[in-house]
């Protein structure tokens, strides 16, 4: 019976993960969130690693609060960097296949079309320089692995675009929404689906995982009012009027074609429209 090890399981990535390898009754489910799995502490990760001796390793911890990174680097680069190495280490001493997620904020949005696996990275923040050292941190050891872009995750959580749009809607009849800042919104649903397949079909490697196309955040926030029927007043605006502490690159969606040569995958449209019937905000 193969073993499964789940990282930043209150997450809403880590969540939806448990939620689907739960029902399998073929597997051994083993999921922990910070206070019950350091991953920056180098002794518990081995300590766990050397009793356990997962087969595969899907780490869905992560700091993501990418304004706060700029204020407190470390706690970014402790979870995003130290705990990820330390993960790939013990994968390789104990050979359990490891699965990571990046994003796609290790680029500085300066291409004019989608990036590629292919491209150079060039974070502009702490959280994106966190997350470039984790994936150097994968793709520099021996261990089996897949390492996955996301970009704009949502799920069931409320650290996402979502769940603050609804919060915010609740305060203010009129939004201002940036209209210059393009990527691609991926659901959890996605993500889990994608990567289960990957596993099962032996992929590894770095890929960009994400739902089709892209939009701005103005036009995805358009979008779920019009899923909700709410009639919702919304002003695109420059970026640039909210100051916030972290510089984001203007233009980082990604191409997932090199995934859909293997998998179908729906445009974000789709999916947002699908993932919104089956979950409440």
């Amino acid at each position: 019976m193969k073993k499964y090890l789940i990282t930043g399981h209150k997450g809403q990535l880590g969540n939806e993960f448990v939620k689907v390898l739960e029902k399998k009754t073929d597997i051994e489910l083993y999921s922990f969130d910070y206070d019950q799995l350091d991953i920056s502490n180098a002794n518990q990760v081995m300590d766990f690693f050397s009793k356990v001796k997962p087969d595969f390793t899907i780490n869905c911890a992560a700091y993501n609060l990418v304004d706060n990174a700029e204020k407190n680097p470390w706690e970014a680069f402790k979870i995003n960097t130290i705990g990820t190495s330390n993960l790939a280490f013990a994968c390789e001493k104990y050979q359990s296949f490891f699965v990571h997620f990046s994003s796609d904020y290790v680029f500085d949005g300066k291409k004019e079309n989608l990036y590629t696996e292919e491209d150079e990275t060039n974070p502009l923040n702490e959280y994106g320089k966190s997350k470039l050292f984790g994936e150097n941190a994968v793709l520099e050891s021996k261990s089996k692995n897949i390492l996955f872009r996301t970009s704009w995750v949502y799920g069931n959580g409320t650290q996402n675009f979502i769940y603050k749009l609804m919060e915010w809607a609740k305060k203010s009849d009129a939004l201002k929404i940036a209209y210059d800042e393009m990527s691609v919104p991926t659901s959890v649903r996605t993500i889990v689906e994608i990567t289960l397949k990957a596993i099962n079909d032996g992929l590894n490697g770095l890929f960009h995982l994400t739902n089709s196309d892209y939009c701005s955040r103005y036009e995805w926030a358009c979008e779920v009012f019009k899923i909700f029927k709410k009639n919702q007043t919304i002003y695109p605006v420059s970026s640039d009027i909210f100051s916030l502490p972290a510089k984001r690159p203007v233009f980082s969606a990604m191409s997932n074609s090199k995934l859909k040569s293997f998998y179908e995958i729906n445009d974000w449209k789709k999916e947002l429209d699908l993932f919104l019937g089956q979950n409440k905000y």
